[in-house]
C-alpha cells in the first residue's frame, strides 16, 4: 500500500518545521486572502472568528462524498466551523457563519483523526480547512507520530492563497476545491468576498502542480491528486463553461470534475430573485454539455 507523503516529511523533520512556521503565522495572520493580520494567539479575531484552536461541528465515516473517496468504509470527514466566505445561499450557515461546534486543541484533533482511521476510513477529509491550516498541520504531525497513515483530503471552497498552499506541499495528498463562480463581481454579490475567481484560479493551479490528476489504487480508492467540484446555479450564474474551459486549458483535460445538481435556495437566498429556486433539468444538462464541449474527459 502506498504511504502518504507526509510520513516522509515526518521522518526527515520537515513536517515539524512546517508546524513551527505555520504556528508563527497565527501571530500576524495572513493565511487566507482576507489578510487580517490579527494576532490569533493573543485573542484577536479576524474574518474567520477563529483563534488558536479549531472548532469542529462533527466528524464521521461519511458515505455522501465521491465514490473514489468513500470506498467500502467511508471518508473520514471532519467538518470545521467558520469559513472565509459568507455565501448568501449557504446550506450549513449555522456552522460556517455562526460557528456552531466544539472547540478542540491540535492534540484532540489528532486523536479524532486516529479514531477515524481506526474505523477503517480511507482518508481524513478536512472540510473548510483554509482558516485553520496551522492547527491542522500540527494535528497531522501529532497523529502521524502515533500511527496516522491514510491520505489527507483538503476539501475547500477554493478561496485559498498560493503562498499558504505551498506550505502544504507533501502534506496534503488529495485537493478537493470548489470553483463556484467564473466572474469576480458575480461572486462578490453572492459570496461576499472580493476577487473570488481570480484567487481560486491561482489556487487550483497550485493544487494541480502539487498533486496532478486524481490517482486511484487497485480498489478504485483515491490516494493522490486533484478533484474539482462545481455547483450548477440557476440561470448559469456560475459561468460553468468558462470554468470548465479554464480547467481543460490550464490544468488538464483529464481533471476529475464533479458537476453537482443539488443547489437549493438556503439561508438568505430567498432575498435574491436570481437564485430563489432550484435548477432545472435543462440547466443541469446544459452545464454537462458545456463541460464536454471543452474537451474534459473525466466528468462526473
Amino acid at each position: 500500500m502506498l504511504k502518504p507523503s507526509y510520513l516522509s516529511l515526518l521522518k526527515n523533520q520537515e513536517l515539524l518545521t512546517r508546524v513551527n512556521l505555520l504556528k508563527e503565522m497565527l501571530k500576524d495572520c495572513v493565511l487566507c486572502p482576507h489578510q487580517c493580520k490579527v494576532n490569533r494567539l493573543s485573542g484577536e479575531r479576524g474574518y474567520c472568528r477563529t483563534l488558536d484552536n479549531v472548532v469542529v461541528s462533527g466528524a464521521e465515516s461519511h458515505f455522501g462524498e465521491e465514490r473514489e473517496l468513500v470506498g467500502r468504509y467511508g471518508s473520514g470527514t471532519i467538518f470545521f466551523s467558520h469559513c472565509n466566505l459568507k455565501c448568501v445561499f449557504c446550506q450549513n450557515y449555522e456552522i460556517s457563519h455562526c460557528g456552531e461546534g466544539k472547540e478542540m486543541t491540535p492534540s484532540q484533533l489528532a486523536d479524532l483523526m486516529l479514531y477515524l482511521q481506526n474505523r477503517q476510513c480511507h482518508n481524513i477529509n478536512l472540510v473548510s480547512p483554509g482558516h485553520i491550516i496551522p492547527q491542522i498541520v500540527e494535528a497531522i504531525y501529532i497523529a502521524a507520530k502515533k500511527g496516522l497513515a491514510i491520505p489527507i483530503v483538503y476539501n475547500t471552497n477554493g478561496y485559498d492563497l498560493v503562498d499558504t498552499l505551498k506550505l502544504l506541499e507533501g502534506i496534503v495528498d488529495i485537493y478537493m476545491p470548489d470553483i463556484k463562480f467564473a466572474d469576480d463581481l458575480t461572486a462578490e454579490a453572492y459570496l461576499k468576498v472580493k476577487q473570488y475567481y481570480s484567487i481560486a484560479k491561482k489556487a487550483v493551479k497550485e493544487m494541480y502542480r502539487q498533486v496532478g490528476d486524481l490517482k486511484v489504487n487497485e480498489e478504485a480508492i483515491a490516494y493522490q491528486g486533484l478533484l474539482i467540484r462545481h455547483l450548477v446555479m440557476p440561470q448559469n450564474l456560475a459561468g460553468t463553461e468558462k470554468i470548465m474551459q479554464f480547467i481543460a486549458d490550464d490544468l488538464s483535460p483529464d481533471t476529475y470534475v464533479n458537476i453537482m445538481a443539488q443547489y437549493y435556495p438556503a439561508y438568505k437566498a430567498h432575498k435574491y430573485e436570481t437564485i430563489n429556486r432550484r435548477i432545472t433539468k435543462e440547466e443541469f444538462q446544459s452545464a454537462i454539455n458545456a463541460a464536454k464541449s471543452t474537451g474534459l474527459t473525466n466528468i462526473r
